[in-house]
């Protein structure tokens, strides 16, 4: 059963345990990134809850580069290794790397550049 199949009282009730080696485990491969426009950046993922609105994983992706116009979600990440640089539009360059915490806001634009692979925990909001 889906989170999004359950009850308000019930979703209050279900609790979702991801344990320490998912976050370094094997993801399952998800292909290119789309829209890809720089090196060759392929992607696992593993989603562990997804219901309300809500989703929550962990992502990885090997260098490579995109831009991304007006995002359909706020995205809250903790990046678990690699380092990426992400640029807003008209706006300077962030370089990020294990560690580190960002979120990018619903209708965020701006470009993603992975320059060593990065693995990613991470929260969609709707």
């Amino acid at each position: 059963m889906s989170a999004d199949e359950l009850s308000p009282a019930e979703a209050l009730r279900t609790m979702v345990v991801a344990y320490a080696d998912v976050l370094d485990g094997a993801l399952e491969p998800t292909g290119p990134r789309a829209g890809f426009d720089s090196g060759d950046p392929q992607t696992g993922t593993m989603v562990f809850f997804d219901g309300h609105g809500v989703s929550v994983g962990v992502w990885e992706c090997t260098p490579g580069g995109w831009a991304i116009s007006d995002r359909p979600t706020t995205e809250t990440m903790l990046l678990l290794g690699g380092t990426v640089t992400i640029t807003p539009l008209d706006g300077e360059p962030v370089e990020l790397g294990e560690g580190d915490v960002f979120v990018l806001p619903k209708g965020w634009s701006g470009r993603w550049d992975v320059t060593e692979t990065v693995r990613k925990l991470f929260v969609l909001v709707e």
